[in-house]
């Protein structure tokens, strides 16, 4: 990934029960499939983060046909909250559907 392509980003906070859901809907702009496997990796990875703490970031790579997208992740410590920030990308569009899905899962899901 380039250095014009990591300062490109869109970031923010989504509830934690929306992570898994996030990220599918994110690797298929990619133009990948984010799996059961996916899943639990990036559940294991979160375990020990903190948003407090940039050292303390998980990261994930959505690695697609189409595009690529870096994704950091970290819990809110004593939260239910997940930071978010979305790289690697320079399209534009791609940005703003980033951003839309980020401010979309800050809100509770219906069930």
């Amino acid at each position: 990934m380039g250095e014009s392509d990591r300062e490109r980003a869109v970031e923010g906070w989504i509830w934690n029960e929306n992570v898994q859901p996030f990220l599918a809907l994110l690797a298929r702009y990619a133009g990948c499939y984010f799996d059961n496997t996916d899943w639990q990796a990036v559940e294991l990875g979160l375990e020990a983060t903190d948003d407090e703490h940039p050292d303390r970031w998980y990261s994930y790579p959505l690695v697609g046909s189409d595009h690529h997208f870096e994704v950091r992740l970290a819990r809110a410590v004593g939260g239910n909250e997940v930071s978010v920030r979305v790289a690697g990308t320079s399209n534009p569009e791609l940005l703003l559907r980033a951003d839309t899905l980020i401010a979309a899962f800050a809100t509770r899901l219906v069930t």
